[in-house]
């Protein structure tokens, strides 16, 4: 299992970041995928699921309504559309594969939100 996190990066607040992750080594069009963040000196909070054809989706209440998880198959890739950032939103963020970001994971990718 390989994946690989990009699309972070510096962002002033009330701004908007899509981040992918590429994923290998595994059979993504029948995986659930998942995104979950970390800041620092806190656990990680999972964020997001999406089932293998994309048909049902499920965000954490901080989430909902701000951020999109979306996936195209053919590109073996998954994505977090993220509108409206807060500061609060810095954090290192994670896809995974499985429900609730518990499995494998990739390195991450730094969203930082500052004005």
């Amino acid at each position: 299992v390989q994946l690989v996190e990009s699309g972070g990066g510096l962002a002033q607040p009330g701004g908007s970041l899509r981040l992918s992750c590429a994923a290998s080594g595994f059979t993504f069009s029948t995986s659930v995928m998942s995104w979950a963040r970390q800041a620092p000196g806190k656990e990680l909070e999972w964020i997001a699921y999406i089932v293998d054809d994309g048909s049902i989706t499920h965000y954490a209440d901080f989430a909902d309504g701000r951020f999109t998880i979306s996936r195209d198959n053919a590109k073996n890739t998954a994505y977090l559309q993220m509108n409206n950032l807060k500061p609060e939103d810095t954090a290192v963020y994670y896809c995974a594969k499985d429900w609730f970001a518990k499995g494998p994971r990739g390195q991450g990718t730094q969203v930082t939100i500052s004005s």
